[in-house]
């Protein structure tokens, strides 16, 4: 099939009135991106024709830029956001000294990849219920000597982790799901609906991790999730109720909510109260 985007065009202004007639609002930025990643004139053609036709930059770039990574992204697999950097900064002030860290529900395993580049030599884990985040993740993760696991939360994980885990960090969906037609279309047809849809009121996988958290943490050790503004109080809510020294840290440039909760009981972990 011949491509819509007439050949041979490495120019940049062709490719800028293509993006910007398909209502890029970003054409100038994004062609430069795809003018540098395109190896061909051939290749050029259908990346620009994937983007006119919706998919997000990411997936036709192939990558995404997070905390300064360069992180592989392939196509139906969760795009991280820059507003989560703010949960990787976090992570990093709170325990500077972690040796294991989780990334759970991982996506690309974006987070994780991130948080093993500044830590340095850390033991790490990344997992995910979706068999093609897992995939993705790998390339992502083993570069760091990270290891991905498939499956639903905590049971995907290894159980030599209880008790040892210092940086949790869980990027839930957290998108309410009367909610979820509401959101752009790139996030409506080519993310996972599992990596978006929170339940009824965008809480489900949120309490599901935190009433689970004390578990696996070492004492001392710290569960990051975001959230939106408005879902900040019951969230913060779900980790005190789960036992967790908790506090919100809020970013207002990258208009990022991250609930942190820090283990600091040393003595059998306390049932978690039951839900209101």
């Amino acid at each position: 099939m011949s491509p819509l985007f007439p050949l041979p065009p490495f120019s940049p202004a062709a490719v800028v009135t293509a993006l910007r007639s398909a209502g890029c609002v970003f054409a100038e930025d994004e062609a430069e991106l795809i003018l540098a990643t395109a190896r061909d004139p051939e290749e050029l053609a259908t990346m620009v024709d994937r983007r006119v036709a919706g998919l997000p930059l990411e997936h036709v770039l192939g990558w995404a830029e997070f905390s300064g990574l360069r992180v592989a992204v392939e196509p139906g697999v969760f795009v991280p956001r820059r507003r989560t950097e703010f949960l990787v900064e976090q992570a990093l002030a709170q325990a500077p000294q972690a040796a294991v860290v989780v990334d759970l529900c991982c996506g690309s395993g974006a987070v994780g990849a991130a948080l093993a580049a500044a830590l340095g030599q850390v033991e790490l884990h990344a997992a995910d219920i979706d068999p093609a985040a897992v995939r993705c993740a790998r390339r992502n993760v083993v570069p760091y000597g990270g290891h991905v696991h498939e499956g639903d939360l905590f049971a995907a994980l290894p159980g030599e982790l209880r008790g040892r885990v210092g940086i949790l960090a869980a990027n839930v969906p957290y998108v309410p799901t009367a909610d979820v037609g509401l959101l752009p279309t790139e996030a409506r047809e080519h993310e996972p609906l599992v990596a978006l849809d929170g339940g009824p009121d965008g809480l489900d996988v949120l309490r599901r991790v935190a009433a689970a958290a004390t578990g696996w943490l070492a004492p001392g050790g710290c569960l990051l999730v975001e959230t939106s503004e408005h879902q900040s109080p019951a969230a913060v809510d779900a980790f005190a109720r789960a036992g967790l020294t908790t506090r919100l840290a809020v970013s207002e440039e990258l208009y990022a909510h991250v609930v942190i909760g820090v283990h600091t009981h040393h003595g059998p972990t306390p049932a978690p109260a039951p839900a209101r």
